[in-house]
């Protein structure tokens, strides 16, 4: 039973990581401006807390909302280096993973999809037991 549950955790957060990529990717594509460029800096944060439950489905809601956001900062605050600009132009996917230059903005919008994340796995915690996360936090 709790192996079953386990496994359909993780294809919950797989479903939800596919459907941030899909979002960002089709807002990208329709969009321009200021929403397309922050929508998508929330989704990545969104992502890496999918990803995050897929590897880890019995994470408690705020660690895994601690590290997609702290991986979202420590990327953005890597690209005040040269290294993810020089990986950004070899190719398209490097440069949606690392990005390219440092904007500040950026860093509350991974806040803003950290936060969102964290609210839809403790709402789906209520919801039913096949995602219940193990702590109230």
């Amino acid at each position: 039973m709790i192996r079953t549950r386990l496994v359909r955790t993780r294809l919950y957060a797989l479903g939800a990581a596919a459907v941030a990529i899909a979002a960002a990717l089709g807002i990208r594509a329709v969009g321009s401006g200021g929403f397309a460029k922050y929508s998508g800096d929330a989704l990545y944060t969104v992502l890496l807390y999918a990803l995050v439950v897929a590897v880890a489905p019995r994470v408690r809601p705020v660690v895994a909302a601690g590290v997609a956001l702290g991986v979202s900062w420590a990327l953005e605050f890597f690209q005040l280096t040269s290294v993810p600009s020089e990986l950004s132009a070899r190719s398209w996917l490097l440069r949606q993973v690392f990005g390219s230059t440092f904007n500040a903005p950026d860093l509350f919008w991974y806040v803003v999809g950290a936060a969102g994340a964290w609210g839809v796995h403790r709402w789906c915690g209520r919801a039913g037991p096949s995602i219940r996360p193990t702590s109230p936090m």
